[in-house]
């Protein structure tokens, strides 16, 4: 008997010692786990910490990067001394044109449609053929005014890189006659201008030519757009080419003499697209409108159709109101958007706002001009100054206005 309880006790004592050993076994496995379990949780938090702090920096590297850019874009026009006319008195970006049409302000020896393309948004009027591309009724225009248009070049001919195209201003006898000449030594004066592989200018009067002219290196290519803006101050007349002055010709044009007309001239190997030709009259007088009158208009400001970044052409009027408000360090001013009625209300009451606000950021952030002395706001459609009924006085309605607080 006693041998029995022996055994039966030796039996029970390895049974606890092998419990005891798979628990202390338990204990440590759990123990291992918890610790495993912790360090992978901190494992990930570091991981999510620096995800974060990755993607953040990312972030603020791609917006660094996007201002600089926008920064370089608006400081490659830093020379770019144009300011447009302080009225819109014609305007056509061809929206109101069916496309295949041929728009109806204007009339032509040749032949030209309405088209759009894949790589640039909006109607575009592409002239077609050789002869001539005028304004149906001509146009009279004051002593100071400016010519702005968007154009991509176009060659019937691929393999031809000598293309060209004319530009013509002049007075002529009968604006409507399209077969006058118009642009030639005998009628009332004028200047001949050539865009292409080279620009060239030709200018003359009653009794021949007088001057005459070309820049090798100011060139296009086919299939990209440029925008070509003219200034005309009397006998003076500036031409550039997107950011860059090609010609300043002080005594261009004779005394007195009044331009009635301007036309596009084709000779077959060239077919220009042009959209948003905007003349405008007079030059603004920033400081006497912001500072005496405490308020200027500015149709000198570009966006992109339902954009709110301020385009690189800008500059030269940025620049002007940026002087005056140095000038003048103690004034305050609030920028205003407007817009035409196209559109939502709605939407064109944020537009207008964002675009007040993208003045506000320009101004700050190219010209130094201190943030706390700009105000920005936006009333869409609700304050026109013309009605919406024509894309002149659209034109009149898209504007900035910086009001003297």
């Amino acid at each position: 008997m006693k041998k029995i309880v022996a055994a039966i006790l030796l039996v029970f004592l390895g049974f606890a010692q092998n419990t005891q050993a798979q628990i202390l076994d338990r204990l440590i496995k759990k123990a291992e786990e918890k610790v495993f379990r912790e360090t992978e949780k901190k494992v990930d938090q570091s991981i999510d910490k620096t995800e974060t702090e990755k993607s953040k920096n990312e972030n603020t590297s791609e917006k660094a990067v996007k201002n600089n850019q926008d920064k370089v874009a608006m400081q490659t026009y830093s020379k770019y001394d144009f300011i447009a006319g302080e009225k819109v008195v014609f305007f056509d970006d061809f929206t109101e044109t069916a496309v295949g049409d041929f728009p109806p302000n204007w009339n032509t020896t040749a032949s030209g449609e309405i088209v759009t393309n894949n790589v640039f948004t909006g109607n575009w009027f592409k002239m077609i053929g050789e002869g001539c591309v005028a304004l149906d009724e001509g146009i009279k225009l004051p002593d100071n005014y400016t010519i702005e248009f968007d154009v991509i070049p176009y060659t019937v001919n691929e393999d031809n890189v000598s293309f060209e195209y004319g530009f013509y201003l002049y007075s002529a006898q009968n604006p409507k006659d399209l077969n006058e000449g118009g642009a030639v030594p005998g009628y009332n004066g004028g200047i001949k201008m050539s865009f292409g592989y080279r620009a060239t200018y030709s200018a003359y009067n009653e009794e021949g030519y007088t001057i005459s002219g070309e820049k090798e290196d100011a060139k296009m290519e086919a299939g990209k757009k440029y925008r070509l803006s003219f200034w005309v101050q009397k006998t003076r007349l500036r031409v550039y080419q997107d950011q860059v002055k090609i010609f300043d010709l002080p005594k261009v044009f004779k005394p007195g003499m009044i331009c009635n007309q301007m036309r596009f001239e084709l000779w077959g190997e060239s077919a220009p697209m042009i959209t948003n030709f905007r003349i405008a009259a007079g030059l603004p007088d920033m400081r006497s409108k912001l500072i005496t009158e405490g308020k200027l208009v500015s149709y000198g400001i570009y966006f992109d159709v339902n954009k709110d970044v301020v385009k690189p052409e800008s500059y030269g009027t940025l620049k002007a109101i940026a002087d005056v408000l140095k000038e003048n360090p103690t004034v305050r001013i609030k920028i205003v958007g407007h817009t035409d009625a196209d559109g939502a209300d709605k939407s064109n009451l944020d537009l207008s706002k964002r675009r007040g606000e993208s003045v506000k950021t320009e101004l700050t952030k190219i010209f130094a001009i201190d943030a706390s002395r700009l105000e920005f706001d936006g009333m869409g459609e609700s304050k026109p100054i013309a009605p919406n009924d024509t894309q002149a006085n659209k034109a009149l309605n898209r504007r900035v206005e910086f009001i003297k607080l």
